[in-house]
């Protein structure tokens, strides 16, 4: 008979920030966990729910190179693109019978468990997005927005991104629990992604971002114990502070490698005859180099710029980067490509995570060169979206965009105080250190009651 088991995926959840987080805190001692490389989101939360390295399940970061595509594609959602046997498939042998909900960890679509939720905006034909959710099965979208309200999409990413996205997950893994009543419910919650991010992990408001958080956490974390459920609380990376903004592309593009196509005075990336290009995704920047002969000339030239740490041969997996640059740890990647502003995409002032070719923190901020412009252009795009008019939010900074971000991540922790973490209210499941991998077969013996409740 399978433990019923809340886990709790707290992105950005360090040693430092747990003493503004008392409900967290009543866990347990939190114990160092050791991320794989890159530290982002889809790649570590892969590791957690298979036991395998990146070169095992292939996420080699929130988005790549589709080669067969030829184009650069982030946050895709179906969870077939995750190689490995999964956490629930490996509970089912013990326990058949085992039942999951996923509320918002990633790759959620097509996944086989009983309930899933995940947010997935409505693209209107006119081109308007509006909030939303998908979920499986389809009923229990019309259950959850009845009794928790809309998904606040425009608060979970964006200018706007705060509290109020996590409240809603939170408040729904709680209706999941009390009404479907699964054995094992995974929680993701991003508050502390936002933040940090835009002012660094140092700043008094990262502080006040985890007390938030752990204050929305506590009727969830009283349920699960009101249920008899025992409860993990894990994060994925630390977040560390970052000042340089570093072109990987602009500087290929520079030296000759990198091409783009123009359309209506707006340039595009042109990964399919680039000799070599990026995708930028945090503080780790996947090169693609076309040529096998052509890797160890790019090497050099990405060695030239300021801001790279360190250059690898891939990560053991064909959808990997014949190189991967790690940026120094104070630096992160831009997918930037274009020279000149005017010359820039349209989509580049826009909260578009799906057209962007490669991760974009300036998303987090209306534009710093001029906030309150930028906001009176998203009122007045909101005004037209209201009138049924076409409109376009350009309220994202580029350049200044860049310069605004003070946290980042990707790369594995200098100090465990700054790296993520390993809570558990059962002692008999706290080692000493756990690695990434290992999570998968800690989380089994938590299901499988490997040890007394306190």
């Amino acid at each position: 008979m399978s433990r019923p088991t809340l886990v709790l995926d707290v992105v950005g959840l360090t040693p430092r920030l747990l003493p503004h987080m008392p409900n967290l805190s009543r866990l347990g001692a939190a114990v160092p966990l050791e991320p794989v490389l890159p530290a982002v989101t889809c790649s570590v939360q892969s590791t957690f729910l298979t036991g395998e390295p990146v070169s095992g399940h292939g996420i080699v970061g929130n988005g790549w190179y589709f080669r067969d595509l030829g184009e650069v594609l982030l946050w895709r959602q179906h969870n077939a693109l995750v190689g490995g046997e999964k956490l629930w498939d490996a509970a089912r042998r013990a326990d058949p019978a085992f039942t999951v909900a996923n509320v918002c960890w990633w790759y959620a679509m097509g996944a086989d468990v009983d309930w899933t939720v995940t947010p997935r905006p409505i693209y209107y034909a006119d081109g308007r997005k509006e909030p939303d959710c998908y979920t499986y099965p389809p009923e229990l979208h019309d259950e959850l927005t009845d009794s928790v309200g809309p998904f606040p999409l425009f608060t979970y990413w964006g200018p706007n991104a705060g509290l109020a996205s996590s409240a809603w997950i939170a408040r729904a893994a709680e209706q999941v629990m009390k009404v479907k009543n699964p054995d094992l419910t995974l929680v993701y919650l991003p508050h502390l992604d936002y933040d940090l991010q835009r002012y660094g992990p140092s700043d008094p408001r990262a502080a006040r971002a985890a007390a938030e958080l752990d204050t929305v956490l506590g009727p969830l974390l009283d349920a699960a114990r009101t249920s008899g459920r025992a409860i993990v609380a894990l994060s994925e990376y630390g977040i560390t502070d970052v000042h340089r903004p570093v072109d990987i592309n602009r500087h290929l593009r520079a030296e000759g490698w990198l091409n783009v196509h123009t359309q209506d005075g707006m340039e595009y990336l042109d990964p399919c005859t680039s000799r070599a290009f990026a995708v930028a995704d945090h503080q780790i920047a996947h090169v693609y180099v076309r040529n096998a002969q052509d890797v160890h000339e790019v090497r050099k030239v990405c060695a030239t710029l300021p801001g790279v740490g360190e250059i690898r041969d891939g990560l053991g997996h064909e959808r990997a980067g014949e190189l991967v640059l790690l940026a120094e740890r104070d630096a992160w990647f831009t997918y930037y490509y274009w020279l000149d502003d005017t010359r820039a995409p349209d989509f580049a002032q826009l909260v578009e995570i799906h057209r962007k070719p490669g991760y974009d923190p300036a998303e987090l901020f209306f534009d710093p060169a001029g906030p309150g412009a930028a906001k009176a252009r998203a009122g007045l795009a909101l005004i037209r979206k209201k009138l049924g008019m076409r409109y376009r939010m350009s309220a994202i900074g580029l350049d200044a965009g860049a310069r605004a971000v003070r946290g980042s991540h990707g790369l594995l922790p200098a100090d465990p105080a700054d790296g993520p973490v390993w809570l558990c209210d059962d002692p008999a499941v706290a080692p000493a250190r756990v690695h990434a991998t290992e999570v998968k077969d800690l989380l089994l013996r938590v299901i499988a009651g490997d040890g007394a409740r306190t």
